[in-house]
């Protein structure tokens, strides 16, 4: 069997020109926010333990369950908001991508690194539907199909328990969620901060969801940001494919940076390749204990691709993976348990399961047994780690029908929106980015050089540079901007 529920489940240039002369777009007045904020109770850091952090508000907007029935039930929307620490221009909205993050988990602990943007916008997040305070998708005992080796189960039968176990724990919300409809909380959310225009930052999927509502409300779209650009018109199998690229070419340059160092796993490319391959060969043997846990050759690997988001991170998996082949799995286990969402007291955040409702509801299909063999023999050829049948298998047993909505672009009557794609992303490949811009007709496009999932995090002082000054001033990057790499 293959591969296909856990790498599904892992899965969903040269010079620098200057700023354009483009008047900057006015920020008109907000009206005053009717969110009740409050101090947050419920946050806590990485450790697990309580953050408490004055600076931070929560609060909650209603919205329907059903969009079609405004007048029916209503979910919370769960917010989170940091106040302007200078002259306040408004609210400035993230969205961290999965889809499945927590905007208000993300904000609490990543703050600082938008600390530049807060000293004139309010920075604020939430919490999407079906993700987690937000009647987050809950899909049973999220760790079962983490941690198994696929090719010695029935994939199809896992899957089927899987997906039963999603609309067991949440049927109500699950024809609710998806793209389109999160779209439309944004609207409510941007009333509600009394906000006239919508200012947005969207980091990976964050993306898809900013170009979604720009297509649905152009003229309310302030200064719009989508970095690790996504193309929503992709099948599973070119998502798959292309993000199975762009992994092993992220992998290739990890390895060849790792030996130019002076590499623990070997002496070239080719040699950490193996030392990869062997290690999770020798887990699907025999996991290695970490305490009361195993780190399974599934929960390996997927310690090691959560690593190749970032440079930052490369470090940590030479030395992960190190000590796992020298049988101390623990850093390789905790790279897995924090892409996963694992908590210190062992509960799972929504991430895993919410990127699975967002995702199958945002696309009709709902491939056969012969088009998920199609994309398994392709990404397999690509690269045999992360072979894999994509969303098919998910979005074929998923318990509601999706719909193509969120796949159509057009934000013509929109102010610019700037888009941002990384030569090294391996998440969001690059050929997404030029794609969005043209599909959005108001896209302007900010290209990074280097490394990594998202530029304005990779560290580049250009990327950083040109995205704040577009956001504090509204001057868009001229037409053909590149930075280097960081």
């Amino acid at each position: 069997m293959k591969k296909t529920l856990t790498a599904a489940l892992l899965l969903a240039t040269t010079a620098v020109t200057a700023c354009s002369a483009t008047e900057p777009q006015p920020v008109r007045q907000a009206a005053k926010s009717t969110v009740a904020w409050a101090p947050c109770e419920d946050l806590t850091g990485p450790d697990g333990k309580p953050l408490n952090d004055t600076s931070l508000e929560c609060g909650s907007v209603p919205v329907p369950l059903d969009p079609a029935k405004p007048e029916g039930e209503k979910i919370d929307l769960a917010l989170i908001r940091i106040k302007a620490t200078g002259d306040r221009l408004g609210s400035l909205v993230f969205n961290f991508g999965g889809p499945g993050a927590s905007g208000v988990d993300t904000l609490a602990l990543a703050a600082k690194l938008f600390a530049s943007l807060g000293t004139r916008y309010d920075l604020v997040s939430f919490d999407p539907r079906g993700v987690e305070r937000s009647s987050g998708v809950r899909c049973g005992q999220i760790e079962k199909y983490l941690s198994v080796d696929m090719e010695d189960l029935d994939s199809e039968k896992l899957t089927k328990e899987f997906v039963a176990a999603c609309a067991k724990d949440s049927g109500k919300v699950l024809p609710h969620v998806g793209t389109v409809n999160a779209a439309e909380d944004l609207e409510r959310l941007r009333t509600a901060l009394g906000d006239a225009k919508l200012n947005y930052f969207g980091l990976s999927y964050g993306t898809h969801l900013g170009a979604v509502y720009a297509t649905r409300y152009p003229k309310n779209v302030g200064r719009f940001v989508l970095d690790g650009a996504y193309d929503p018109t992709v099948t599973f199998k070119e998502r798959a494919v292309t993000q199975v690229k762009g992994f092993k070419q992220a992998f290739d340059a990890f390895a060849k940076d790792c030996v130019a160092q002076g590499c623990d796993l070997g002496g070239d490319p080719a040699a950490v390749q193996k030392s990869v391959d062997e290690l999770l060969a020798g887990l699907k043997a025999k996991p290695v204990k970490v305490g009361d846990r195993d780190l399974t050759s599934g929960l390996a690997e997927i310690g090691v691709f959560a690593a190749l988001y970032s440079t930052f991170t490369w470090p940590v998996l030479e030395q992960a993976v190190a000590a796992a082949v020298k049988g101390n799995g623990q850093a390789l286990l905790s790279m897995a348990d924090s892409y996963v969402g694992r908590k210190p007291d062992g509960t799972y955040s929504t991430m895993m399961t919410s990127v699975q409702a967002i995702s199958c509801m945002d696309s009709a299909e709902r491939p056969d047994d012969a088009a998920i063999a199609e994309v398994e023999k392709a990404t397999g050829e690509i690269y045999p780690m992360l072979r894999s049948g994509g969303l098919g298998l998910l979005c074929r047993n998923w318990p509601v029908k999706g719909d193509d909505a969120a796949k159509r672009i057009d934000a013509t009557g929109s102010a610019p929106i700037v888009v941002v794609g990384g030569k090294g992303d391996p998440a969001t490949p690059y050929e997404w980015a030029p794609k969005l811009t043209a599909q959005l007709k108001t896209g302007v496009l900010l290209t990074y050089e280097g490394e990594g999932h998202g530029a304005y995090l990779s560290g580049s002082s250009c990327v950083t540079r040109a995205l704040d000054t577009y956001l504090l001033t509204g001057k868009t990057p001229a037409p053909g901007t590149t930075c280097p790499a960081a």
